[in-house]
């Protein structure tokens, strides 16, 4: 299992060798550091806490400093966590080079772009009432379902609200170009979220 934690900076575009473009999402990634190994033993399954991005010292919680203390690490902004089936050593500097290389295949999670509130034409994709003169009903719900049984409206039901600003993940993203020295991985496609969002990437669980 592959893992790193990015930061995403933006789209572009890269040309192959026959001159074909190829949309693609750059992530800044800066180097991860462990803080503590799961085991089976300890914590019923096998995982390595991670840390990474810059932060400052006052802005951190007590019982999140213990754990950069334990590890003998400075403090970091973003902690997640991995399936790992090996052990990493404590405080150990993980590279986006030391992940990945070209051709592999990753699973990228993201909050995506925040819309605010919507109606139910644009959030969920719904056709619009009679666009004729005085019909008054253009982009409104429409019926609310049965009348008398069971004289409420269902759970699920399609309506106005809030859209965006949820965690979604995009499978399958090939990775394209790989930079270690500058921490950039390049994938092919788009990954969700903004620029300067948060973005978690691993190993696709449906790579051929």
């Amino acid at each position: 299992m592959k893992f790193i934690i990015g930061k995403k900076s933006g789209m572009t575009q890269l040309f192959d060798e026959n001159g074909n473009a190829i949309p693609a999402t750059v992530i800044e990634v800066e180097p991860m550091y462990v803080l503590q190994n799961k085991t089976e033993e300890t914590d019923g399954y096998k995982a390595v806490k991670v840390a990474s991005g810059a932060i400052r010292e006052k802005l951190v919680n007590k019982p999140d400093k213990g754990q950069f203390k334990k590890a003998d690490v400075e403090v970091k902004r973003y902690i997640r966590e991995f399936e790992a089936d090996e052990e990493y050593a404590l405080g150990q500097e993980i590279k986006v080079s030391d992940m990945f290389a070209v051709g592999d295949h990753v699973d990228v999670s993201g909050v995506s772009k925040g819309k605010g509130f919507q109606g139910n034409t644009k959030r969920h994709g719904q056709k619009g009432g009679p666009s004729g003169h005085g019909s008054m009903y253009h982009r409104r719900v429409g019926s609310m379902g049965a009348n008398s049984t069971p004289a409420r409206v269902m759970p699920g039901k399609k309506m106005p609200g809030h859209m965006g600003a949820v965690n979604c993940t995009v499978q399958n993203l090939s990775v394209v170009m790989v930079d270690g020295d500058r921490g950039i991985l390049v994938l092919r496609g788009a990954v969700p979220g903004p620029k300067g969002g948060m973005v978690t990437v691993k190993t696709s669980v449906k790579a051929k």
